[in-house]
């Protein structure tokens, strides 16, 4: 029989590389995709040696329309699992940042998010079995981290909240992966300084990855990963948002980011 096929955006580092090496160890063929080409080639060489598995490249930015239709054409001939992967930050303030990069911020974080999975699902919905990942933050869930980026991570969470709804009884499943601070080139990419950030915040890529895919298999549509996250998001939804927006202003960074 033929290997299920599983397709990963922004797979060249950080939880796209955890997806994309687990999915590989589990059986499945993948298609990845990134604008790095050169990172592609060499992931996809360590997988097929390492895993047996057949890798598709499909080299696109997903800040371009062009580039999102052909990723698009590639989800409608089929796909197993989508992880809806890609996505950047920046540093500085809102108002000093450049327009075009936030614009290409929400593009990536959000319309690319949309489309694919609009792409995703009609294949999927024809088999009755497929399983979307779209990773979110837990930025999403706490006010005051920031500007564009918490806004279009909050909107991955809605809209893969009110999409599940839909999908119930279909045997395709949505879901929303939120993450707190995770080692991988986020914040670095970014230009976000967390050398001052205690060391029990960090998670471990392998450790999100295997959460996430577990939480998926239980029905779970918001995934948290950690208890510490857990404990954070539970508070942030019993405390005033006035409040944890003072703590985000005084203590997690709430300043310098959008």
């Amino acid at each position: 029989m033929p290997r299920p096929v599983a397709l990963i955006t922004g797979p060249t580092s950080g939880l796209g590389t955890g997806f994309a090496r687990r999915y590989a160890i589990d059986g499945y063929d993948l298609v990845l995709v990134a604008r790095d080409v050169e990172r592609l080639e060499r992931l996809a060489a360590e997988l097929r040696d390492e895993a047996g598995a057949a890798v598709e490249v499909l080299p696109a930015d997903l800040a371009e329309a062009a580039d999102r239709a052909k990723v698009a054409d590639r989800l409608s001939a089929g796909v197993r699992v989508l992880i809806n992967n890609a996505g950047f930050g920046t540093s500085g303030e809102f108002w000093t940042a450049s327009l075009q990069v936030l614009q290409a911020q929400l593009d990536v974080n959000v319309t690319a998010v949309m489309a694919l999975t609009h792409a995703a699902l009609p294949p999927m919905l024809a088999a009755a079995e497929g399983t979307i990942v779209n990773v979110a933050s837990v930025a999403a869930l706490l006010p005051g981290r920031g500007s564009t980026y918490s806004a279009s991570k909050a909107w991955v969470v809605s809209f893969t909240e009110g999409l599940s709804n839909g999908l119930v009884g279909t045997g395709v499943g949505v879901h929303a992966l939120c993450p707190g601070f995770v080692r991988t080139e986020f914040h670095t990419r970014a230009g976000i300084a967390m050398d001052d950030t205690p060391s029990f915040m960090w998670l471990e890529v392998e450790d999100v990855v295997r959460d996430c895919i577990a939480d998926a298999a239980k029905g779970n549509v918001v995934i948290i990963p950690g208890v510490q996250y857990k404990a954070m998001t539970t508070a942030g939804r019993l405390v005033p948002r006035n409040l944890v927006r003072r703590i985000n202003r005084s203590v997690a960074k709430g300043r310098g980011r959008t």
